[in-house]
């Protein structure tokens, strides 16, 4: 695999040049923002989290200035750590789950990804985005199993389903737009995960301190 080969994936990429997606570039700082300014109001896990949300905004910074397949990996591998560290802090503290159980499951996520994944790439118009579809379905299903639980929490997360669901729509239809709309809707991808990667923070973190003022 030739790891320098240019890659045109999307409506505003015109060339193989550094600054040939400006706008998919500079979205990307939405991540680290998101990043700044949930670090100050959240701690253990969450800060972890806040970590991988920079380094989320530099990867995709790297794809879509070099956009290159190494670049590629640098974008897509911070977004599953995320997902992976996030679910491992909802087993935990969502359900009250010690380590091994929550690693466990947690672990479970990959098989259940492998297996959702091609059938949401069933579905017409969904592209690659298919790849994304069991995040949201995840967390629709906790936010479900949750709804008595930790009602607050739950409606958080279903927030989060929502605000996903609307920044995939804005990844899927970048190719079907782009004659209409040379800059195409990416950026609204960017804009709208780093919203919703943030909210997600926010959701663990008010769990959890409501968690430790019930334990009082």
């Amino acid at each position: 695999m030739d790891w320098t080969q240019a890659i045109d994936g999307y409506c505003e990429r015109l060339g193989p040049e550094f600054w040939s997606e400006p706008l998919n570039a500079v979205t990307n700082a939405a991540f680290v923002l998101a990043a700044v300014v949930l670090w100050r109001c959240t701690f253990g896990l969450g800060r972890v989290l806040c970590l991988i949300l920079g380094v989320i905004g530099c990867g995709s910074f790297l794809f879509h200035t070099f956009a290159q397949p190494w670049a590629g990996i640098a974008d897509v591998v911070p977004i599953l750590i995320y997902v992976l560290v996030y679910i491992y802090a909802a087993n935990r503290d969502f359900w009250g789950l010690s380590v091994w159980p929550a690693l466990g499951l947690t672990v479970l996520f990959i098989p259940f990804a492998a297996v959702t994944a091609p059938l949401f790439g069933l579905l017409p118009g969904l592209g690659s985005t298919a790849s994304y579809a069991p995040v949201p379905l995840l967390i629709a299903i906790y936010a479900l199993l949750l709804r008595r639980r930790a009602p607050e929490t739950a409606r958080g997360l279903a927030i989060g389903v929502a605000i996903l669901l609307v920044s995939m729509s804005a990844r899927i239809l970048d190719g079907p737009l782009c004659a209409a709309l040379p800059i195409g809707t990416h950026f609204l991808w960017h804009l709208l995960n780093a919203v919703m990667l943030g909210w997600m923070i926010a959701v663990w973190t008010r769990h959890v301190l409501a968690a430790r003022q019930a334990g009082r």
